[in-house]
């Protein structure tokens, strides 16, 4: 599939830095995550394939986030990749942290 991202993302995508992502690109466990989730993307066939891998905890976002879907960057910690897809064409949105996702309790 193609992926595809605009300002922050395609530079962390393209040069492996961005300030807005600072947190990503010194935790090497997350950076090497954002980079896999997108590799893995970029070689699924459809989007169907992405349900089938399951270290990318793919799911479709429902409520403010809806038309949307996420995969995790690591199975650690909260931080999600959320992009648009269309048909052959996946649109890299952004990493949120959300504490609050996958029923994480503080």
């Amino acid at each position: 599939m193609k992926v595809e991202a605009d300002g922050d993302l395609k530079e962390l995508m393209e040069t492996g830095t961005n300030r807005r992502y600072k947190n990503i690109v010194r935790n090497k466990e997350l950076f090497d995550g954002f980079h896999r989730a997108v590799d893995t993307m970029k070689a699924a066939e459809n989007i169907e394939a992405l349900k089938n891998i399951s270290f990318l905890h793919y799911e479709k976002l429902k409520y403010e986030l809806s038309g949307l879907s996420s995969v995790r960057l690591s199975n650690r910690y909260v931080h999600r990749l959320i992009f648009e897809e269309k048909d052959d064409l996946i649109t890299l949105k952004l990493i949120e942290i959300d504490d609050t996702h996958y029923g994480n309790k503080k």
